[in-house]
C-alpha cells in the first residue's frame, strides 16, 4: 500500500495531486527548483527537496536527482504529473529500479506511445519523409512531450528548414529530446480526445470524449466534456480505437488518445501516456477522482467492470499570464490576488506570488459543471467575469469572449477559431468610468492632497491613468459640503475601496484596489501616471523593445550593425516560459544598433535593437 508520494512536477498539477493524497491519508513530498523555493506546491507538501538550479534542464528534467530526492524523503511512490518527465520511459525505469512504485503506465507502453512517430507506426500510420508542394500545408511536430511545444505549421517549402530547426530547439528545451517529424496538416479540424483508464488485470475504461479545439500555438485554451455534436458512429469509433490502442501496448493507468476530426472522420494524432491538463472536466462529468484511481491502479487494484455513467457537461478555461493581443506574449510580475467565485479552481499560485520566466505561463484552470452544455458555458463565463485577478496581464477577457462567441455557443468551433477571430476577441473595450472611479477613490484615500495641488473647493482636480496603450485624463471637484462631483455622472458614494456612480439614472459599483502605481477597478487594470510625461522616457523610431522578460536564444545569422533588413524579417528570438518568440524588424531599413547577444537575459521593455527606416 502506498504511504508517501513524491510528485515529480511543480505548480498546479503538483498541488492537485497533493490534494487527493491528503484526502487518502498519503504523505506528500515536493521537489522544487531555486525559483520555486517558496512556491505553493513546495509549501503545501509535507516535505520538500531542493533541486539546485533554475532551468528545467537542470531541475525538473533531472530524473536522477528526483529519484534521489524520493529515497532521501522516504517516499515509496512517484507521480510524474504531466509535462517534464511524465512520458520518459527511462525515468519510469529508474523509479522502478530504485524499488519505488511508478504511478503511471509501464515503461514499454511509454516507449511505444510517448514517441509520436512510433505511436503512428503502431497504429499503421507513418510520418512524411519527403515533403513536396503537393503535401502542403504540413505540421512539424516534436516526437516527445506535448502542450503544443515544438510544433510549426508550414505552408511554403522554403519555410520548412527554419520550422524544423525552431521545432527541434523548442522541443529540446522543453522535453530534453529534439526529435521532430512531419505530418499532413488538417486545416480547421476539431481536436477530440478520449480519456482512458486501465488496470493491470485487462480492464480498460473509455471515459467519454473531450473537445479541445480552442487552441493557441497548438496549446489548448478551452476544453469541454463530452465533445458536442459528434455523430453516434464517430463517437463509438474513437472510443473503440482508444481502447484498442491501450490494449495494444498493455496500458496501465490514465492516458488520453487524441484525434483530429474533420468531415465526420477521425485522424489519429497521438496517445498521451499521462494525466492530461484537462482531466478535471472528465472528473466532473463522471463524478470521479482520476488521481485517486491512478493510485488504486498503481497499488494493483482492479477497476469495476463498467465505468460510471456520465452526467451533465463540464467546461474548463486555462488562465494564462499572457497578452493575447501581443502575439500571446508571456507576462511576469507579482500576482497580487486571484479568486474565481463559485466554481472549481486548480492553481499553483497564491496571492503575492511572483510569476517568473522559467516555466509555463498557466496560472490556473477554472472548471464549471452543469446539467447542460449551455448552462456550463454560461456558468464558467459568469464566474470568470466576476473573478478578481490582480497582477500580470492575463487571457481572462479572451476566455469570456470566446465562451460567449456565437461559433462556440453553437458548438461550430474548430482549431482555426483564433486564427479567424483573435483580432475581434482582443479588441480593447475599456470601461469609460474606471479612471474616474480610480481618481475618486484616490481622493478619498488622501492621494490627491499631496504635491503642488491644493484641494480648494470647486477647483478642478486632474488625474492621469494608462489602460494598456491608452492614456486617460479625468477631472473632478471637491464640493464645499465635503463631497465629490464630476461632469456627466452623479457620485453616489466614494471611499478608498468602493465608488458608486450614477449615469443616466443607473447606478454601478466600482471596487478599487491599489498596489503602488497599479490600480484595479473591477476588472480594469490601470496605471497611475504623473501629471506631466517624463521627457527622458523616449525611444528612437524603429526601436525594438523586449515584449517580455526572457533569454535571447538566437540572433539572425550574419546580423550586424549596418545590415539591410526588411519589414517583418526575423532579427532575433526570445525564449520565455518555455516558448520561443520571434522579434521582427518593424520597418524596412538598416540596423543602426544591436544591444544583445545570444544567451543574454533581458527584462521587459529592454532595448534590443534599432532599425532606421529607409527614406
Amino acid at each position: 500500500m502506498i504511504t508517501s508520494v513524491l510528485v515529480a512536477n511543480r505548480g498546479e498539477i503538483a498541488c492537485r495531486i497533493f490534494r487527493t493524497c491528503r484526502e487518502l491519508g498519503i504523505r506528500t513530498v515536493a521537489v522544487h527548483s531555486d525559483p520555486d523555493e517558496n512556491a505553493l506546491h513546495a509549501c503545501v507538501a509535507d516535505t520538500a527537496v531542493r533541486l539546485p538550479g533554475a532551468a528545467p534542464a537542470e531541475t525538473y528534467l533531472r530524473g536522477d536527482l528526483i529519484v534521489k530526492a524520493a529515497i532521501a524523503a522516504g517516499a515509496d511512490a512517484v507521480h510524474p504529473g504531466y509535462g517534464f518527465l511524465s512520458e520518459n520511459a527511462d525515468f519510469a525505469r529508474a523509479v522502478l529500479d530504485a524499488g519505488l512504485v511508478w504511478i503511471g503506465p509501464p515503461p514499454s507502453a511509454i516507449e511505444a506511445m510517448a514517441s509520436k512517430t512510433r505511436a503512428k507506426e503502431l497504429m499503421g500510420l507513418a510520418p512524411l519523409t519527403e515533403v513536396t508542394e503537393a503535401d502542403l500545408p504540413v505540421l512539424v511536430k516534436a516526437a516527445a512531450g506535448g502542450g503544443g511545444r515544438g510544433m510549426r505549421v508550414v505552408r511554403r517549402l522554403e519555410e520548412l528548414g527554419a520550422a524544423l530547426e525552431g521545432a527541434r530547439a523548442e522541443a529540446a528545451s522543453a522535453f530534453g529530446d529534439g526529435e521532430v517529424f512531419v505530418e499532413p496538416y488538417v486545416e480547421n479540424g476539431r481536436h477530440v480526445e478520449v480519456q482512458v483508464l486501465a488496470d493491470a488485470h485487462g480492464t480498460v475504461w473509455a471515459l467519454g470524449t473531450r473537445d479541445c479545439s480552442l487552441q493557441r500555438r497548438h496549446q489548448k485554451v478551452i476544453e469541454e466534456a463530452p465533445a458536442p455534436g459528434l455523430s453516434e458512429g464517430l463517437e463509438e469509433e474513437v472510443r473503440a480505437l482508444s481502447v484498442r490502442a491501450a490494449h495494444a501496448v498493455s496500458y496501465v493507468g490514465a492516458g488520453t488518445v487524441e484525434f483530429l476530426v474533420a468531415d465526420d472522420k477521425a485522424h489519429f494524432l497521438e496517445m498521451n501516456t499521462r494525466l492530461q491538463v484537462e482531466h478535471p472536466v472528465t472528473e466532473a462529468v463522471f463524478g470521479i477522482d482520476l488521481v485517486a484511481l491512478q493510485l488504486r491502479v498503481a497499488e494493483g487494484h482492479a477497476l469495476d467492470g463498467d465505468p460510471p455513467r456520465a452526467r451533465g457537461h463540464a467546461v474548463e478555461g486555462r488562465l494564462y499570464a499572457e497578452d493575447p493581443a501581443r502575439d500571446w506574449s508571456p507576462q511576469t510580475g507579482t500576482l497580487h490576488r486571484l479568486t474565481v467565485p463559485g466554481i472549481r479552481l486548480d492553481t499553483g499560485y497564491e496571492d503575492g506570488d511572483t510569476i517568473g520566466v522559467h516555466y509555463d505561463a498557466m496560472l490556473a484552470k477554472a472548471v464549471a459543471h452543469a446539467p447542460t452544455r449551455a448552462e456550463a458555458v454560461r456558468r464558467l463565463a459568469g464566474a470568470l467575469e466576476r473573478a478578481t485577478i490582480h497582477g500580470p496581464t492575463t487571457n481572462r477577457d479572451l476566455l469570456i469572449r470566446s465562451l460567449r462567441h456565437e461559433e462556440f455557443t453553437a458548438a461550430r468551433m474548430n482549431t482555426g477559431f483564433y486564427d479567424r477571430h483573435l483580432a475581434a476577441l482582443t479588441e480593447p473595450a475599456p470601461d469609460p468610468h474606471a479612471p474616474l472611479a480610480a481618481a475618486l477613490a484616490d481622493a478619498r484615500s488622501g492621494g490627491s492632497r499631496f504635491g503642488g495641488w491644493r484641494n480648494v473647493p470647486s477647483q478642478p482636480q486632474v488625474k492621469r491613468y494608462a489602460a494598456g496603450d491608452e492614456e486617460h485624463e479625468v477631472h473632478y471637484r471637491h464640493t464645499r459640503a465635503g463631497g465629490l462631483e464630476a461632469d456627466g455622472v452623479r457620485v453616489v458614494h466614494a471611499a478608498p475601496d468602493l465608488v458608486v456612480l450614477e449615469v443616466d439614472g443607473v447606478q454601478r459599483g466600482f471596487a478599487v484596489s491599489r498596489y503602488g502605481d497599479e490600480v484595479y477597478v473591477n476588472a480594469t487594470a490601470l496605471r497611475a501616471l504623473p501629471r506631466f510625461a517624463d521627457p527622458t522616457a523616449q525611444h528612437a523610431p524603429g526601436s525594438l523593445l523586449a515584449p517580455m522578460p526572457g533569454t535571447v536564444v538566437k540572433v539572425a545569422e550574419g546580423l550586424t550593425v549596418g545590415a539591410a533588413v526588411r519589414a517583418g524579417e526575423a532579427l532575433l528570438w526570445l525564449e520565455a516560459m518555455k516558448m520561443q518568440h520571434k522579434i521582427a524588424a518593424p520597418v524596412t531599413g538598416r540596423l543602426s544598433a544591436l544591444h544583445v547577444t545570444t544567451g543574454r537575459q533581458v527584462e521587459v521593455g529592454a532595448l534590443l535593437a534599432v532599425v532606421e527606416e529607409e527614406q
